[in-house]
């Protein structure tokens, strides 16, 4: 799917997306043209799926972050879909995954400080439905977060 060019160009466009398509270029070794057309064409396949903004939460005054691992009550036939649902309303959460195996769903959860963490708890997250078990684990320190390409 991809050949040496493409990985080369996504290589350089993971490491700096916002450089100039010049710039991106040389250190890809191709033209401009030849960049913009790559790019453009893993646009179209979905190879790439856009820029974001990655908020630095610890900036905006969000100093506790929790990644809490739930168990659903699979009896319940809409369990999963209830409990998403729901867990989408909570403006704190800011990453839900869904999970193979004895844990069903991830949860990453932002607070100011441990006390309105403990708020959010109470009044949101264990609110939440179909919740059969939880755990909690606190963020103590990011030490890699890359989509880079692996090769």
């Amino acid at each position: 799917m991809l050949d040496d060019a493409d990985r080369r160009i996504l290589r350089q466009y993971q490491a700096a997306p916002d450089m100039p398509a010049a710039d991106l270029a040389a250190r890809a070794g191709v033209t401009p043209s030849t960049l913009t057309r790559r790019l453009d064409r893993m646009r179209a396949t979905g190879v790439l799926r856009g820029l974001r903004g990655r908020v630095n939460w610890g900036v905006l005054g969000y100093e506790v972050e929790v990644s809490l691992r739930v168990t659903l009550d699979k009896t319940q036939p809409r369990a999963f879909d209830e409990f998403i649902a729901a867990a989408r309303a909570v403006p704190e959460v800011i990453e839900i995954q869904t999970l193979l195996g004895v844990v069903d769903a991830r949860l990453s959860v932002i607070a100011r400080d441990i006390a309105h963490y403990q708020q959010v708890y109470r009044d949101r997250i264990l609110t939440l439905p179909h919740i059969a078990d939880i755990e909690a684990l606190m963020h103590v320190a990011l030490l890699k977060s890359d989509e880079a390409l692996p090769l």
